[in-house]
């Protein structure tokens, strides 16, 4: 299951307490003091991984907590360090403050961990209290306690290209034809109700594709859970906005691009502003080429014609991608 917005409550581990102890051993009957340190607390970690792209497995827990350190010991033996308590996430996890929303980390970059709560220190043990007018303490510190804090994590997918359109335009059909991706395809609308990814292989090397569902009018303000869409295409270097050009669309091709620019430029400016291309969709027969030539001609800019089905137009698509890839910003 895919979950890309997730509260949790970390806690670090609490410090072992130190020892009171006194050396006693055979001929010594008031040995000084001798008791140990008491071990660290375990601090929570959160390691960003390609292995996974969902919050998924940390759903069901609401509290996660490190263990504690080991307590100090006679003889000057000091308790455990504790482990630490790792946490795979996906990479392009934001780890935000519940209270204010503040950034505490962008998890942007694999195997890069992120201490998200400290363990405790360990306590003193009765040695370090000895004096020379007081040579026989009784006395230890605690150990302190971790840190304990709840967050937000929200994931935002990173990837090279972002397929963007209405339902139905045919990015999933994309998707699976240039890369190994198997979403769930489907001649109706909002078939697609979770990003997905994939790796296609074009003339300049691989390259990672995002595809989220469909944007309807309004998407920016969270008509269609589009806000929450949008964000996992943030992170794109290039975008790609489909656009069906098959008699059976389900808006003209000129107000379905409009509509999709739109809701681009609303939801960020900069998202709008990111190097792309107009890409027609399900041409398949002389009524679909005549539409392209319109979109092309209304839009005032290129329009690359392609067919997922026939595979027609893909090759010229892939050395296109990866031409505007080559002079794009590197993500």
């Amino acid at each position: 299951m895919f979950v890309d917005e997730l509260e949790i409550r970390v806690r670090g581990g609490k410090g072992g307490d130190g020892c009171v102890s006194f050396l006693r051993e055979k001929y010594i009957q008031r040995g000084g003091p001798n008791g140990g340190d008491g071990g660290d607390g375990g601090d929570v970690v959160l390691l960003p991984t390609t292995h996974c792209n969902t919050l998924y497995p940390l759903t069901g827990r609401r509290l996660f907590e490190a263990p504690s350190g080991g307590q100090g010991q006679a003889s000057n033996c000091g308790g455990r360090d504790a482990e630490d308590l790792v946490l795979e996430v996906p990479v392009g996890t934001l780890v935000l403050g519940k209270e204010h929303g503040n950034v505490l980390a962008d998890l942007d970059r694999a195997d890069v961990p992120f201490i998200v709560a400290r363990g405790g220190r360990g306590g003193l043990g009765n040695t370090h209290f000895a004096t020379a007018t007081h040579r026989t303490p009784r006395q230890a510190e605690n150990g302190k306690d971790g840190e304990d804090r709840q967050v937000r994590l929200s994931l935002k997918l990173i990837a090279d290209v972002g397929l963007v359109g209405l339902p139905n335009a045919g990015k999933s059909t994309l998707l699976a034809t240039l890369t190994r991706a198997r979403p769930k395809i489907a001649d109706y609308p909002f078939t697609t109700l979770e990003p997905m990814l994939g790796i296609a292989e074009g003339p300049g090397g691989t390259f990672v594709l995002a595809d989220i569902p469909g944007l309807i009018e309004g998407a920016h303000r969270g008509r269609g859970l589009g806000d929450k869409f949008l964000k996992h295409v943030e992170r794109t270097r290039v975008l790609l906005q489909l656009v069906d050009c098959s008699e059976l669309a389900a808006a003209p091709p000129v107000e379905a691009f409009r509509v999709v620019r739109n809701e681009l430029q609303s939801y960020s400016p900069a998202l709008a502003g990111r190097p792309s291309l107009v890409v027609a969709t399900k041409v398949e027969d002389d009524a679909a080429r005549v539409l392209v030539q319109q979109l092309a001609s209304a839009i005032d800019q290129p329009v690359l014609a392609i067919s997922a089905v026939t595979n027609t137009g893909l090759r010229d698509l892939l050395v296109a991608i990866s031409d505007l890839l080559r002079v794009a910003a590197p993500g």
